[in-house]
C-alpha cells in the first residue's frame, strides 16, 4: 500500500476521471471527480463503506487519473471509458431493454413515420410504447385516420404508380404526385398531434367510419374500425386524470442495500403511463448520487431524452441537465420531485424499485454464480495465470469443406457480448480441412493485435476453441508464430467435455454440475450457433441440387424428390430423420445417411 500511499499524496485538486487497477493490471472500475484529490482519497481512507466497495478496495493494486477542463468533461470521459474497459465494479445495463419508438421523419419533404428501436438526432420520437401497448397497432391508427406515409418510397419528380395503401385510403400518394406539400403538411400536423396524446379527433373520425361500414353492410371493415377504436380505449385508460397532457416526464428512482441496487423506471408521455421497466445494478460509487448518475448517463445514451427527468433529491440536478445540454444538444428539466403529483409518481417508483430488489437479490447471486463467479472457478480449475474477463471461443462450419465459415463470439465477466462477434469466410483452405481453417482464422484475429484496430478487437484473456488436442495444437503453431505469450489457450471437446490445456497432456474434466463447465459449454454453443447461422445465410444462395450431388446414393429422381419435398437446403439441414424418409424414394438408411453428412458437416 506504500505506493498508493506516495501516489494519493500527489493528487491535483482538479476535475477528472480516476481509473482503478487490480494486480494484473485490468481496470476494475471508472470513477469521476469534481476534486480527484478529495474523492480518490475517500477510497483508502475515512469511515466504514458499503460492502461493494470494501471488496472493490481489496483488489486495487494501482490507480490512474485523466484531469478534464469540467465536471462535464470528466462525466461525458467515465461513460466513454466504462464502455470501453466494462470495469467489473461499474454499473454496466446488461439486462437493459430497448422498447420501440414511432419516428417522423420531420426533416424529409414530404414525412413519413417508421417504427424504430434506434435513436438519432434526425426526426421526432413518439414512445416509448409498452406495457401491452403495440406499436404497430398505434401507428395503424395514425394512418388509418390521417392518411400518413408509413413507406420509404422517395417523392421525386417523377411520378410513380400509386400503390395499394392509397387505394385502401391509408396514404395521399404524394410519389404519385396526388398531393401537395401543404396538404400533406396539414395531414402530418394533425398526427403529430394525436401521437402527443391528443386522440379526441381520431376518435370521433374512427367513430364516423365504423358506423359509415355498418350501415353500408361492410361488417368486416367496420369491426377492423371497431378494434382501432379498442386500442385508442386501452391508451385513455392509461392516463392519469391528475397529470397534465402536457407532461413527458421519465420518473427515476434508486434503492440499494449497499451491495446490490435497483433502479425503477416509469415512463409518461402526454400524461399516460406508458409502463415501466427495473434494473438491477451492482457498483462499487461511494454514493447513491453517483450511482444515479452514472445509471442516467448510460440509459439515455441509446435512447430519446424526455422533456422531464423527475428523480429524487440526492440527484445532481444542475450536472446532468448540463451534461444532456452539451452532449446531447438537449434541453431536459430534471426535477426533485417533493410534492403534488409527481412526488406521488417518484413514490410509485421507489415502491417499485424496493420490491424488485428484495425480489431480485437471489437471482442476482445465481447471475453472479453463473457468470463472474464461474469465471474465477475456471481461472483457479484451469490454473490460468489471471482472471479470464474477456474470452473468446472459435467455431468452423461447412458442408464437405464448401462454404466454409468460421465465427468469434465473446464474453465479458461471462456474459455475451453480442456487438463484438465476428464471422469470416474461409478463403485459403481447400476441402474440409477444420485445422487449417482454424490457423487462417486465428492468423487474421492476432494480426488485429498490436494496431489501431487493437480498440475495436481488445486483447482477449482467454481463447477457447471448440474442438480436441488436434485444434488446440494447431492454433498453439499460429501463437507461436506471432510470439503470443499472455493470452491464454484451451480446447474444448464436445463428445465427453474434456478441457485441454497447453501445460498438460491429460484433459481436465470438470464436474458437469459446476459452474466453469457451464459456462465453456454456454461460450461454445453461442460460438457454433453464430458459425451455423452465418453458415446457412450463404448456403441458401447455393443450389440445393449441388449440395445433393455430393451425397452418395442419391441420383436425379432422388434428389428431384428431395428438392420438391424441402426446397431449400436450410430446410433439410433441419429435418429429421423421418422428416427425410417421408420424401419419395427415400428409405430410412439413405435418410440417416444423409443426416448424419450434414450433421458431421456442421
Amino acid at each position: 500500500m506504500s505506493i498508493l500511499q506516495e501516489k494519493l499524496k500527489l493528487l491535483p485538486e482538479n476535475p477528472g476521471v480516476y481509473i482503478m487497477l487490480d494486480k494484473d493490471g485490468a481496470v476494475i472500475y471508472v470513477g469521476k471527480a469534481r476534486v480527484l484529490k478529495n474523492r480518490v482519497r475517500q477510497y483508502f481512507h475515512g469511515s466504514a463503506k458499503p460492502s461493494k466497495v470494501a471488496a472493490m478496495v481489496e483488489n486495487i493494486a494501482d490507480f490512474s487519473y485523466i484531469i478534464t477542463p469540467s465536471e462535464i468533461d470528466a462525466l461525458a470521459l467515465e461513460n466513454n471509458l466504462i464502455k470501453k474497459y466494462k470495469p467489473k465494479y461499474n454499473i454496466l445495463l446488461k439486462d437493459d431493454k430497448t422498447y420501440p419508438y414511432i419516428k417522423a421523419h420531420t426533416k424529409e419533404e414530404f414525412p413519413r413515420f417508421s417504427i424504430t428501436r434506434k435513436i438519432k438526432k434526425d426526426g421526432k420520437y413518439f414512445g416509448p410504447f409498452m406495457g401491452g401497448i403495440r406499436c404497430r397497432d398505434i401507428l395503424d391508427v395514425a394512418a388509418a385516420v390521417y392518411q400518413i406515409r408509413t413507406c420509404s418510397t422517395p417523392v421525386t419528380e417523377k411520378a410513380k404508380k400509386p400503390c395499394l395503401a392509397h387505394h385502401l385510403g391509408r396514404c395521399p400518394a404524394p410519389c404519385a404526385h396526388l398531393c401537395t406539400k401543404e396538404e400533406y403538411a396539414e395531414r402530418v400536423k394533425k398526427a403529430l398531434s394525436f401521437l402527443d396524446g391528443n386522440y379526441e379527433e381520431a376518435e370521433e373520425r374512427l367513430k364516423e367510419k365504423m358506423l359509415r361500414f355498418a350501415e353500408n353492410e361492410e361488417f368486416e371493415l367496420a369491426m377492423e374500425y371497431r378494434e382501432k377504436l379498442s386500442i385508442l380505449s386501452k391508451l385513455k385508460l392509461k392516463r392519469l386524470t391528475s397529470i397534465n397532457r402536457c407532461i413527458n416526464a421519465d420518473i427515476v428512482a434508486l434503492k440499494t442495500n449497499g451491495l446490490y441496487s435497483a433502479v425503477s423506471v416509469l415512463i409518461v408521455r402526454g400524461g399516460i403511463m406508458q409502463g415501466g421497466h427495473n434494473y438491477s445494478l451492482e457498483d462499487a460509487s461511494l454514493s447513491e448520487t453517483d450511482a444515479l448518475t452514472a445509471f442516467l448517463l448510460q440509459y439515455y445514451s441509446a435512447r430519446e431524452i424526455p422533456e422531464e427527468i423527475i428523480v429524487q433529491e440526492f440527484c445532481e440536478k444542475e450536472l446532468v441537465e448540463s451534461y444532456f445540454k452539451e452532449k446531447h444538444g438537449k434541453k431536459t428539466e430534471v426535477v426533485r420531485a417533493k410534492i403534488a403529483v409527481r412526488k406521488q409518481l417518484l413514490d410509485m417508483a421507489e415502491k417499485n424499485a424496493d420490491e424488485y430488489l428484495s425480489k431480485a437479490i437471489d437471482k442476482i447471486r445465481h447471475k453472479n454464480d453463473m457468470t463472474k463467479n464461474a469465471c474465477a472457478r475456471l481461472q483457479e480449475l484451469l490454473k490460468l495465470n489471471k482472471y479470464p474477463k474477456r474470452m473468446e471461443c472459435y467455431d468452423i462450419s461447412n458442408v464437405s469443406g464448401v462454404d466454409k465459415v468460421g465465427s468469434m463470439v465473446v464474453f465479458y465477466d461471462g456474459e455475451a457480448d453480442r456487438s463484438s462477434y465476428r464471422r469470416f469466410k474461409i478463403k485459403t483452405v481447400e476441402g474440409a480441412n477444420d485445422y487449417a481453417s482454424h490457423q487462417e482464422m486465428m492468423r487474421r484475429r492476432l494480426a488485429k493485435l498490436n494496431t489501431e484496430e487493437e480498440s475495436r478487437f481488445p486483447r482477449p484473456d482467454l481463447i477457447v476453441i471448440d474442438g480436441g488436442k488436434g485444434q488446440l495444437s494447431a492454433v498453439k503453431e499460429v501463437f507461436d508464430e506471432y510470439g503470443i505469450k499472455d493470452i491464454e489457450l484451451i480446447s474444448l471437446a464436445e463428445r465427453e467435455e474434456e478441457v485441454f490445456t497447453l501445460f498438460s497432456p491429460e484433459s481436465i474434466r470438470i464436474d458437469k454440475r459446476d459452474h466453469a463447465l457451464k459456462l465453456l459449454q454456454r461460450l461454445r454453443d453461442e460460438a457454433h450457433r453464430f458459425a451455423i447461422t452465418y453458415f446457412r445465410s450463404l448456403h441458401s444462395k447455393r443450389n440445393l441440387a449441388s449440395v445433393l450431388l455430393e451425397i452418395e446414393g442419391i441420383g436425379k429422381k432422388k434428389r428431384m424428390a428431395l428438392m420438391e419435398k424441402f426446397g431449400t437446403i436450410d430446410k433439410m439441414i433441419g429435418a429429421s430423420v423421418e422428416e427425410l424418409c417421408s420424401a419419395e424414394g427415400i428409405g430410412e438408411e439413405l435418410a440417416e445417411r444423409i443426416y448424419k453428412y450434414f450433421k458431421d458437416s456442421l
